[in-house]
C-alpha cells in the first residue's frame, strides 16, 4: 500500500497491545518521524511490534512550539504519524492545533480509525447509545460547577474521562447536581487484566467502590434526563 499524506494520526490500544490494527502496524513502519505524547508509553509498543522509526516528544506542554517547526518539516517532505499514550489522537489529548495547522496551510493528512476508550464503555453501559455527548474531562477548578449545571437539562447519554483519584469527587457532584439516583456506568482499566464495568445508580456505584484504591483510566457514562 502506498502513503502520500505527511500527517497520519495513528490510534494505539488503550491499553491491549493486540487491538492496533494492521494498518496502523504498516503506516508507524513508513513514516520518517513518530510523534509521541510519551515517548516510553510509545516506546514500548514499537518495541514489541519491532518498529523503527524515530520517536520525537509532542505533548500538551510543547505542542505551541512544535507546532511551526513540524509544518515547515511536512513541507520539506517529511512524513510523520502522530500517537497519543492510548486511543485516538485529538480526543482529550494533543492533536487539536497540529491538525488545524496542517489544514490552514494544505499540508495533506490522514486520520486513520481505531481505538477510543468511550465507545465499548458506552456500548457496555446499556444506556441508550442513539444519542450522546462526550464531554471528555470536567474542568478541575475554574468552571467545574458551571459545567454540571449546564448538564442539567441534557436529555443524551454523557461520556465523561475521569482520573482515578477523583472518581468519587467526581460521582458526588454528579449525583449532587443530576441526583444519586440517576442511572450510570463507570468503565475502567479496558482491554486490560483487571477490565472492569459496574453499572447502577450514581449511589450505587459510589458505594461499590468504597473506600478502595481505584486504578486504571476511568470512563463514565450518565444517563441523559
Amino acid at each position: 500500500m502506498e502513503y502520500n499524506a505527511s500527517l497520519y494520526l495513528v490510534p494505539t490500544p488503550i491499553g491491549n497491545l493486540a487491538d492496533i490494527t494492521l494498518r496502523a502496524l504498516e503506516v508507524l513502519k513508513s513514516v520518517d518521524i513518530i510523534l509521541a505524547e510519551d515517548t516510553r508509553t510509545t516506546g514500548t509498543l514499537l518495541k514489541h511490534y519491532d518498529i523503527r522509526s524515530q520517536l520525537k516528544s509532542y505533548h500538551i506542554f510543547n505542542e505551541h512550539k512544535q507546532v511551526e517547526k513540524l509544518i515547515e518539516e511536512f513541507k520539506a517532505g517529511k512524513k510523520m504519524a502522530l500517537v497519543s499514550d492510548a486511543g485516538t489522537p485529538a480526543i482529550s489529548d494533543p492533536g487539536f492545533l497540529l491538525v488545524r495547522e496542517c489544514l490552514k496551510t494544505g499540508v495533506r493528512l490522514e486520520c486513520l480509525p481505531g481505538a477510543t476508550a468511550f465507545v465499548p464503555a458506552l456500548v457496555a453501559s446499556g444506556l441508550p447509545s442513539d444519542r450522546f455527548v462526550f464531554e471528555g474531562f470536567l474542568p478541575q477548578k475554574k468552571g467545574r460547577q458551571t459545567r454540571l449545571r449546564s448538564l442539567i437539562e441534557e436529555t443524551r447519554t454523557m461520556i465523561f474521562y475521569e482520573s482515578p483519584h477523583r472518581l468519587i469527587k467526581a460521582l458526588n457532584q454528579l449525583g449532587e447536581t443530576l441526583g444519586y439516583d440517576r442511572q450510570a456506568s463507570v468503565s475502567r482499566e479496558l482491554t486490560k487484566l483487571y477490565e472492569e464495568t459496574i453499572n447502577g445508580s450514581i449511589q450505587e456505584i459510589i458505594n461499590h467502590f468504597g473506600d478502595q484504591k481505584i486504578k486504571g483510566e476511568i470512563v463514565v457514562i450518565i444517563a441523559g434526563k
